[in-house]
């Protein structure tokens, strides 16, 4: 197998092959590092910009900030699995009720296509 191959997978899709190539650390740092510097300077912009902001007497810390903070903790956690940890953190847990406490119609059951 030829070097350039040396981290490709092959496979087959309607007859054809094709192949799979696994991109290494080095090559998704090249081709991702300048978009997650500018993420992450936003972020602490952002950041930056709420502790300068005014506090309002006796309000309670915002929950969303709180968010933010337990996302950038779970950034600094190792092996994959980040992104979705970092979903969960925004996610609401599924309600199976969300209809009625949306005040929603549930739809009619579904009928058969006419024929």
């Amino acid at each position: 197998m030829p070097p350039s191959q040396a981290s490709a997978d092959w496979g087959v899709w309607r007859g054809v092959l094709f192949m799979l190539t696994r991109r290494d650390a080095v090559a998704v740092l090249d081709r991702d590092f300048l978009e997650a510097r500018c993420k992450l300077l936003e972020i602490a912009a952002i950041l930056d910009r709420v502790d300068r902001a005014p506090a309002r007497h006796g309000e309670h810390p915002d929950p969303r900030l709180g968010q933010i903070r337990q996302a950038i903790e779970a950034l600094g956690e190792p092996g994959p699995g980040r992104a979705e940890a970092i979903q969960r953190i925004f996610s609401l847990d599924y309600d199976p009720d969300w209809r009625k406490r949306m005040e929603m119609q549930t739809p009619p059951e579904a009928s058969p296509a006419p024929r």
